[in-house]
């Protein structure tokens, strides 16, 4: 069976290309629903501009496609709110300097 927990491990697989640190523990995950194996992720990026969601859509659905159970992985962006460096888990504030 396919949880959130599970997701959220998948998610740490996925790393931001430019801060070199996964998805998840940097914040940018806002939502994650699963409902028999459809999996929806509503996202942001650090900045609207930032030129890397259709290589981190890729990375998710290569990653949490690969996980036993998933049928459908949906990716979904959002600015609303914008990303902070406050919503970085604390681990990943200290990892990158930023404690």
């Amino acid at each position: 069976m396919v949880t959130e927990d599970v997701i959220i491990e998948g998610l740490r697989e996925v790393y931001d290309p430019e801060l070199h640190y996964n998805i998840y523990d940097l914040g940018l995950v806002y939502d994650i629903d699963v409902k028999d194996g459809d999996i929806k992720i509503i996202m942001t990026l650090t900045t609207p501009a930032c030129p890397i969601g259709p290589m981190v859509t890729e990375q998710i659905n290569e990653s949490i496609g690969l996980i036993p159970g998933v049928k459908n992985v949906d990716v979904e962006f959002t600015f609303d709110p914008p990303w902070t460096p406050d919503q970085m888990s604390d681990e990943a504030r200290a990892d990158l300097g930023l404690d």
